[in-house]
């Protein structure tokens, strides 16, 4: 039996669909918590941290579908019968790929920034910036942004990265993700292996206008398996558009969940 994620629970509105928010790769449940903000009013709204971040279950190898048998696990365990998955990045394709293993549980799916596709590798300079932090000597974050900026230059990216850096009980520097199993998972990650499957229910892909993680080529295998799917672009936004654009985010999101009265 898989292994349940770490989770926050809102304990909202119990009338209305449960919303479950999925962070994407080096983050943890709390990078969504703008959206979880926004909604936990109206909602019941639960987080998770995937496996391998956060305070989740480490796995010998991170897989998409070894993620889903965890997420299948947490939602069994919480008795959750309907639900609305939202998932940023690789969030979203655990997400996508939850609906096409288990849609008699999903309402609905929207994943943000992301297709179900395989990506080439392309967090090569982010792995090799991590790896080049000396935790073991590392005295602040500031030395760690300064040893991080060496292999990435966006300072955003950096920012986001520190996040997960942390001082254990005994003030040891560590991350929050499982580095070396990500590393060594990576391809798994990147990939999106082929499913004899479809998910009928409705499904928004929300894009970043500047992001190149949806592009045109990406339809075919969109509508393959997501045959009700339709698309929200946000102009000015790249990849972490909903850190990007926060209002216009959530009200796109506000829109879709609209529909499931």
């Amino acid at each position: 039996m898989p292994d349940a994620l770490h989770y926050s629970d809102t304990e909202g509105d119990k009338k209305r669909p449960v919303l479950l928010l999925i962070h994407g790769l080096f983050g943890d449940l709390n990078n969504l918590a703008v959206i979880r903000r926004h909604f936990e009013k109206d909602f019941r709204v639960i987080s998770v941290d995937l496996p391998d971040h956060g305070q989740s279950p480490r796995l010998n190898t991170f897989t998409l579908d070894a993620a889903v048998a965890c997420l299948h696990a947490t939602v069994s365990q919480l008795s959750l019968s309907r639900f609305i998955l939202l998932g940023h990045s690789l969030g979203g394709k655990v997400a996508l790929r939850f609906a096409l293993h288990h849609p008699e549980l999903v309402h609905q799916v929207m994943a943000a920034d992301i297709a179900p596709v395989s990506y080439p590798h392309r967090h090569q300079s982010i792995i090799a910036g991590l790896e080049s932090v000396s935790l073991a000597s590392i005295q602040s974050r500031q030395q760690a942004d300064e040893q991080l900026a060496k292999h990435i230059a966006e300072a955003g990216v950096r920012q986001f990265l520190l996040k997960s850096l942390y001082q254990n009980e005994a003030g040891q520097w560590q991350w929050r993700f499982n580095l070396s199993g990500l590393k060594a998972s990576y391809s798994h990650i990147s990939d999106w292996p082929a499913m004899d499957a479809q998910y009928q229910g409705p499904v928004l892909f929300i894009k970043g206008g500047d992001s190149e993680y949806i592009l045109p080529e990406h339809r075919s295998a969109i509508a393959s398996y997501f045959p009700a799917a339709k698309a929200h672009v946000i102009n000015g936004a790249g990849h972490w558009l909903h850190a990007e654009k926060p209002q216009l985010f959530n009200a796109i999101v506000e829109k879709q969940l609209a529909k499931c009265k």
